[in-house]
C-alpha cells in the first residue's frame, strides 16, 4: 500500500539521476516506516486468542472466566487497535464484548463501522472537544457499572490526552481549552503538557485506575502505543492506567518556565495551587495499591520503525546511523543543531567517504513557539530551519533530508512533513524565496508547498515519535 499520495510530484522529471535516486529511497523508507507501525501489525504481534485464552507479552488471561469484556480507550492509533483486537475476537463466537473509543475524525476506514460492535465517538485534537468529554463520561459509566468478574480492555495511543477529557470539578471544558491553547502556542514539551493535564483531568494521570479500584476492582488490560520520547507510560495520553511520576508543583513550575501562569483561567491555577497544599489530591504514585487490578502493555512504537528501514537502507548499501533517540526541544533550534551536527561530521564536504552512501536517523518530538498566523508543524518548520542556516554555506555533497510525523498530520497543516535536498535549496535560491519570511510567521507549510516538497498522506492510523531521515550519497 502507498501511503504518500504526492508521490509523483516529488519523483519529479527534472532531478539530477542522483537527486531522483535519493528522493525515491528517501520515499520508500517512510512508505516501510508507516507500514512498520500500523497498529493492525502491532496487535496481531503482540496479541494471540487461542481456545479462549488470550495470550499478550507471555501473560495468558482465560476469557472463560469473565461475566463481560468492555472495550475502552482512545487516541490517534486506538481505532485501528479496536478493529484488530475484533478480528481476533470475532473467531471466537462464544466471546462478547462492546464498548466505546474517542478518535480523531478520518482515522476510521467507514466500512469497518459496519460490522463493528465497538461504538466509534469522535472526539477533537490536540484541543479537546465536548464530544470528547461525552465519550470519555460513557466510559466512566462503563467502569462504574463494572464488577469484578468483568474484563475491562483500554486501548491507548497518543493523542489520547487530548481525545480524552474529563476535567476536574469546578474545571470547565472551556478552561481546559484555553490552557491547552496556551500551552500548545508557548513552546511547552508534550512531557510538560501532560504534567499539566494529569493534574487537570479525573481520567489521566492514574485516575481512570483509581475510579476502577474504588468502584469495583474489576481486571483491566491496558494496552499502549508510544508516542513520546523514552517510551515513558505516565505521558502517554497522560497515563490514565499507570501511577503518575508528576506532582502540582512541578505543574505550576512549567506554567511559570513558559510564561502563562498568569494567563490561564483562575480555576485551572487555584486548583493546582491547592493540590500543592492538599497531598489527598495528588495523582496515584508507584507502589498504590489501587494499580493492584491493573496489567499494562507496551505493544509497539518507532523502535520498530527505526529496525524496519534500517535493515532497507542497509540492504541499498548505506552506512547507517541512528544519531538520536531522543530528538526535542524547540525545532527552530533543532535545525541548526542538525546542519552543525552533519557539518562536524563533513558529510557535505565530497572529500568526506566519496563514494559511500550514509544515513542518519532521529526520533523523538519536537516544539513549536507560535509567533505568527501562518500554515506548517514542527519537522516543517526544523527543515525550513536548516535551510535558513546552511543557505549560504557549502553543501557540495547530494543529500535529502526528510522530517515526518508519521500520524500523517502536523500542526495546522494538511501535510506529515516535508523533504528538502539540493533541487529545493538551488530552487529557493533561484526564485529568491526568503526563507525568513516564512519562518518569523511560522508558515512552514506555505514555503514547502510552494516548492513541492510537502509529504502528503492524510491521517495513517499510526501513531508513535516523528522520524528524521539523512540520505547523502
Amino acid at each position: 500500500m502507498l501511503y504518500i499520495k504526492n508521490t509523483s510530484e516529488l519523483l519529479r522529471s527534472d532531478l539530477d539521476e542522483d537527486q531522483l535516486y535519493l528522493r525515491t529511497i528517501a520515499i520508500e523508507a517512510l512508505e516501510r516506516s508507516i507500514d512498520a507501525v500500523k497498529p493492525q501489525k502491532l496487535v496481531e504481534k503482540a496479541i494471540k486468542i487461542q481456545d479462549s485464552l488470550l495470550t499478550i507479552q507471555n501473560d495468558e488471561y482465560n476469557l472463560k472466566e469473565f461475566k463481560r469484556i468492555f472495550i475502552i480507550g482512545g487516541g490517534k492509533a486506538s481505532a485501528e487497535m479496536a478493529f484488530s483486537l475484533e478480528q481476533l475476537l470475532l473467531d471466537h463466537t462464544n466471546i462478547t464484548y462492546k464498548g466505546i473509543i474517542n478518535v480523531p475524525k478520518g482515522t476510521v476506514n467507514p466500512e469497518l463501522l459496519k460490522r463493528s460492535k465497538i461504538k466509534i465517538n469522535y472526539a477533537s485534537h490536540p484541543i479537546p472537544n465536548k464530544n470528547g468529554l461525552k465519550g470519555t463520561k460513557s466510559m466512566i459509566k462503563i467502569i462504574e457499572s463494572s464488577n469484578k468478574d468483568d474484563l475491562i480492555i483500554c486501548l491507548i495511543s497518543g493523542g489520547g490526552s487530548a481525545l480524552l477529557p474529563l476535567p476536574k470539578p469546578g474545571i470547565s471544558l472551556q478552561d481546559l481549552q484555553i490552557t491547552n491553547s496556551l500551552l500548545l502556542a508557548s513552546g511547552t514539551s508534550i512531557h510538560e503538557i501532560n504534567t499539566i493535564r494529569k493534574h487537570l483531568s479525573d481520567f489521566k494521570g492514574g485516575n481512570l485506575a483509581k475510579k476502577l479500584y474504588n468502584t469495583n476492582q474489576a481486571s483491566l488490560i491496558s494496552i499502549i502505543i508510544s508516542d513520546v520520547v523514552g517510551d515513558k507510560l505516565d505521558s502517554i495520553a497522560s497515563g490514565p492506567t499507570v501511577p503518575d511520576l508528576t506532582t502540582f508543583t512541578e505543574a505550576i513550575d512549567i506554567l511559570r518556565k513558559y510564561k502563562v501562569f498568569e494567563k490561564v483561567p483562575r480555576s485551572v491555577l487555584n486548583y493546582l495551587i491547592r493540590g500543592t497544599k492538599e497531598i489527598n489530591l495528588e495523582n496515584p504514585k508507584p507502589g498504590s495499591i489501587l494499580f493492584s487490578s491493573v496489567s499494562n502493555y507496551l505493544i509497539g512504537s518507532v523502535k520498530s520503525a527505526v529496525q524496519e528501514i534500517t535493515t532497507f537502507l542497509k540492504a541499498e548499501g548505506f552506512e547507517v546511523n541512528y544519531f538520536s533517540n531522543e530528538i526535542n526541544g524547540e525545532a527552530q533550534e533543532f535545525g541548526k543543531w542538525l546542519f552543525d551536527f552533519l557539518s562536524q561530521k563533513k558529510i557535505f564536504n565530497l572529500e568526506r567517504n566519496l563514494g559511500n552512501k550514509l544515513a542518519f536517523i532521529g526520533t523523538g518530538e519536537l516544539t513549536v513557539t507560535i509567533k505568527g498566523k501562518g500554515t506548517g508543524g514542527r519537522n516543517q518548520e526544523m527543515l525550513l530551519s536548516f535551510l535558513n542556516y546552511g543557505k549560504k554555506r557549502e553543501l557540495d555533497s547530494t543529500f535529502v533530508l526528510v522530517g515526518a510525523n508519521l500520524d500523517g498530520i502536523e500542526g495546522n497543516s494538511e501535510a506529515m512533513g516535508a523533504l528538502i535536498d539540493n533541487f529545493v535549496l538551488n530552487q529557493m535560491v533561484q526564485k529568491e524565496i526568503a526563507p525568513e519570511k516564512y519562518l518569523e510567521s511560522n508558515d512552514s507549510n506555505s514555503f514547502f508547498n510552494l516548492l513541492g516538497s510537502e509529504l502528503i498522506t492524510g491521517p495513517t492510523g499510526c501513531n508513535v515519535n516523528d522520524l528524521v531521515i539523512f540520505l547523502k550519497k
